[in-house]
């Protein structure tokens, strides 16, 4: 591929599988997550298998001054990803509205949809004065259709969706490609995340069919990624099989 390809939420999931998938092409990769010993185990594991170059900044998304100090730390060439993988992202809860924590709401909104507003509005002038980029943001089913207790969450990957449309449209003069891939249920550490640590309710929402793993997804954005510079995939939804919609399955058990 012989591109830079900038990756949050990269040390796990599929973030994490992302970062992979593109190091066998051999793209000099960026990789962003706030775990930071995990951060440094995948790079080495990069370096010493596909011998491609590797930086790591660890910061989080949510604090717009810490990411800007930390991408003003690269090598000028690198502050201006020629692909920009918009991934970090989570869930937390899973009540009802009127029950829900006022705390899970700050977080999602401040992750899912200010991180990726915060990294894309700093990159994007660059890629803009440079006339060539392509940003790939990581939805979710979720975002184009609302389940049961899911509120605030698919909101937020709702706003991502409408992100996604509106930044294909304002850059579209600049020789910008936008892309949306919008995974149905994917077994990552998600599910942990979103139980807080409660891993038998996690493995529940997995049980009974087989899901999506965070290499399929990767998959798919390094497809998006790979098209040829007169093509954009604007917006994938890729499930699982067993999966019709953002809450109706077919379970075996």
């Amino acid at each position: 591929m012989g591109k830079s390809v900038f990756i949050t939420g990269a040390s796990s999931g599929i973030g994490r599988s992302c970062a992979l998938r593109f190091a066998e092409t051999g793209a000099e990769l960026i990789l962003t997550a706030r775990r930071h010993d995990r951060l440094q185990a995948l790079a080495e594991q990069i370096r010493n298998t596909y011998q491609t170059i590797v930086y790591t900044l660890s910061f989080d998304v949510t604090h717009a001054g810490e990411m800007q100090s930390a991408i003003e730390s690269l090598p000028r060439h690198l502050r201006c990803p020629d692909i920009l993988i918009n991934n970090a992202g989570l869930a937390l809860g899973l009540k009802p509205f009127h029950e829900a924590s006022y705390d899970h709401w700050d977080t999602m909104i401040d992750t899912n949809v200010k991180g990726l507003l915060n990294l894309s509005r700093f990159i994007s002038p660059m890629m803009v004065q440079r006339g060539s980029g392509h940003i790939i943001n990581i939805g979710s089913i979720a975002g184009k259709e609302v389940y049961p207790n899911g509120n605030i969450y698919c909101a937020t990957k709702a706003a991502v969706d409408s992100l996604t449309k509106a930044m294909r449209i304002d850059l579209l003069p600049y020789g910008i490609r936008v892309s949306q891939v919008a995974p149905g249920a994917v077994e990552t550490e998600f599910s942990v995340v979103r139980f807080e640590g409660d891993e038998e309710r996690a493995k529940s929402v997995y049980a009974g069919y087989k899901p999506l793993s965070a290499g399929d997804v990767a998959d798919v954005v390094l497809w998006v990624a790979q098209q040829p510079p007169h093509v954009n995939i604007s917006d994938v939804l890729v499930m699982p099989a067993a999966q019709a919609s953002a809450s109706i399955f077919h379970k075996k058990f």
